[in-house]
């Protein structure tokens, strides 16, 4: 049973991994996916934040948009846009918010700590998820990192899907959403 983990495991880091080259994440423009690469609904989860907080799906509810940023402690181009997330986070409107899901976080994890750390760097203050069960499943369509989401107050995924690191296409795409 722990060599068909460690097997499962080291497939699932291998498949990340391999999503988070170089052209999957610069892009002059971004690239859009035509349909969501994760269900079109968030299921109901109950994780934890990287600081050891509980939180479920009714972190949606609180605002009409949530950003999603799909995210990875191994991913350069992921830690690179932090940042300027966070610079994001602190002039979004009061009716969106930016949330990260660490991919490769698990319960107990030294990515967890090095996603503390990292985030603590980049001033990335914002809410990351260390995904549960559900989440992992949710994200089973996720194919590169960074990919960024967006989720409405009744946690239903809505617009266009972001793979790669373009956070002027990440506020272009809320603003037409809050718009809607």
């Amino acid at each position: 049973m722990a060599k068909r983990f460690w097997a499962s495991a080291l497939l699932s880091a291998a498949l990340l991994l391999s999503g988070c080259s170089e052209s999957a994440h610069v892009h002059d423009t971004p690239k859009t996916a035509q349909a969501s690469p994760v269900a079109s609904v968030v299921p109901t989860f109950a994780a934890q934040t990287i600081d050891g907080k509980p939180i479920t799906n009714e972190i949606f509810a609180a605002k009409k948009i949530t950003v999603v940023n799909i995210w990875g402690t191994f991913c350069p181009p992921c830690i690179g846009e932090l940042p300027e997330l966070a610079e994001m986070s602190r002039d979004l409107p009061e009716s969106a918010q930016i949330i990260g899901l660490v991919c490769d976080a698990s319960e107990n994890s030294m990515q967890i700590q090095r996603a503390r750390k990292i985030t603590q760097e980049a001033g990335a203050n914002f809410v990351h998820i260390v995904p549960d069960a559900a989440l992992m499943k949710f994200m089973e369509g996720v194919e590169a990192v960074p990919t960024t989401i967006f989720v409405n107050s009744k946690g239903e995924v809505v617009g266009e899907a972001i793979i790669g690191a373009n956070v002027g296409a990440y506020k272009d795409e809320l603003e037409r959403l809050l718009k809607d």
